[in-house]
């Protein structure tokens, strides 16, 4: 049975590395599949990583201490249980890190058979006579990304010219010859030639796409003054500016604002408090908000939904995004299938998704997913905001602040206008003018206000 790699996985849509914080496992023991193997954290999640087979470590890749990219191989796993042949000690290149033999000879395998589907490749006969050095072995050493990558657009590692450590190739190396690639084709198309025929552009994976099509984030530079302090950006901040400038530049944003009565929702915190308390609840605003839209959400697809290329995926779970203050910083940790919940059961989860994010205790799922986003600017003062569509969604609520304001009201018995004091708060829809119209915003947002003036008391 072939061996099983540990890969650092995907820890949420904006993050891109990893630390292995802790391995709770050394070289030889013996694991059970599911069974904690290491400790990892990035910026946004702490969590223990679980074994994907039973048997033998029989090496570990990434030592405790060191940040990788997302799919990087940490350690391997047998399944055979015997943990004896092709060890790290037994196979190591002179002058290599402990494990990456295993690793240069995984990615001989893989540059002999070529990208995936694609017909074996007989070895050269240089290769045929003269063992691969160090250098060479690490030269075609790359991330399971990069091999990935290759594989789909059909391209040979050895080709590239990398740019990373001892001359590995890059995920920027592989995207950049993509792109050279293409240009070529694009330029003997163009070329007077009735005879020439041009080349297909080469199709990009989705995990590609925003690089490729929208290009790496940059920022302009500014000189730094005397009485000026300059720091460097801290990971969680550089994903957020980067996720920030991504996102407007694909989603063309539009707002649509609306005001909310809470006097009806208000009257039923006053009443159920009690009841609430006496459950091990506390209700807040955002819960009601929640529930509200979660069942709004299922009438308005168009709202729940994400263009993917020249398609549009109506998502078929209502997954919901709730804002957390880290401060500083901000994290989305998601409410998944949010439209099974009670109010209670909402409040709940809200409440218990809020502690784990301000404690760093958030597991990988609860930040991955969501449909729809709630933002709430208004707990600190903010009157009302115009938040940026999280990438992979079409919209996203902003709620102001609830303040009691004079308004004009008409007596349900005599008809006649009067002031009165009411609770009212500004909402903000930002939402994709490709897939949500001004009108579908409308509707929406109009449906949500009645639900909130109206709320349900059996919710």
């Amino acid at each position: 049975m072939s061996r099983i790699e540990v890969p650092m996985p995907q820890m949420g849509e904006s993050i891109a590395e990893g630390t292995v914080s802790r391995w709770l496992k050394a070289v030889g023991d013996r694991v059970e599949v599911d069974e904690p193997i290491l400790e990892i954290s990035t910026d946004k999640v702490d969590a223990e990583i679980p074994s994907p087979s039973g048997g033998v470590l029989v090496e570990i890749t990434v030592p405790e201490g060191e940040t990788v990219e997302v799919g990087t191989i940490v350690g391997v796993i047998d399944p055979a249980g015997d943990g004896a042949a092709g060890s790290a000690a037994a196979t190591g290149v002179v002058g290599e890190p402990a494990g990456a033999a295993a690793e240069a000879q995984a990615a001989d395998a893989a540059t002999a058979a070529g990208p995936a589907g694609a017909p074996d490749r007989q070895p050269s006969p240089a290769t045929d006579a003269t063992p691969a050095t160090a250098e060479e072995r690490l030269r075609r050493r790359s991330t399971p990304v990069v091999r990935r990558i290759a594989a789909e657009h059909g391209v040979d590692i050895a080709r590239v010219a990398g740019t990373g450590h001892a001359g590995r190739v890059t995920k920027q190396d592989i995207l950049n010859f993509i792109e050279a690639r293409k240009r070529d084709a694009e330029a003997a198309a163009a070329a007077p030639d009735p005879a020439a025929a041009p080349a297909p552009g080469p199709v990009l994976g989705a995990d590609d796409l925003w690089t490729a099509f929208y290009g790496e984030v940059r920022n302009p530079e500014f000189r730094a003054r005397s009485a000026d302090r300059v720091e460097p950006m801290d990971k969680i901040r550089r994903l957020t500016a980067d996720h920030m400038v991504v996102a407007k530049r694909v989603a063309p944003h539009v707002h649509s604002f609306i005001e909310v009565d809470f006097t009806r929702i208000d009257e039923l915190r006053r009443k159920n408090r009690e009841a609430w308390k006496a459950r091990g609840a506390r209700v807040s605003y955002t819960a009601f908000i929640a529930w509200a839209c979660s069942r709004l959400l299922r009438d308005y697809p168009m709202v729940n939904s994400v263009v993917s290329g020249r398609n549009v995926i109506y998502r078929g779970n209502v997954n919901l995004g709730i804002a957390v203050d880290l401060n500083p910083g901000l994290i989305v940790p998601v409410i998944h299938d949010a439209d099974d919940f009670s109010l209670v059961g909402m409040a709940r989860r809200i409440a218990d998704l809020a502690a784990r994010a301000r404690a760093r205790k958030l597991d990988p799922g609860d930040i991955q997913g969501a449909t729809f986003s709630i933002t709430n600017p208004g707990v600190l003062g903010t009157a009302v905001g115009m938040p940026i569509i999280p990438k992979g969604t079409a919209a996203i609520l902003g709620t102001g602040a609830i303040e009691k304001r004079v308004v004009v009201v008409t007596d349900p018995v005599s008809g006649h206008d009067a002031m009165a004091i009411r609770k009212r708060a500004f909402f903000s829809l930002g939402y994709d003018h490709r897939i949500v119209d001004g009108a579908d915003a409308a509707r929406f947002i109009a449906d949500l206000r009645t639900t909130l003036a109206e709320f349900p008391g059996d919710a």
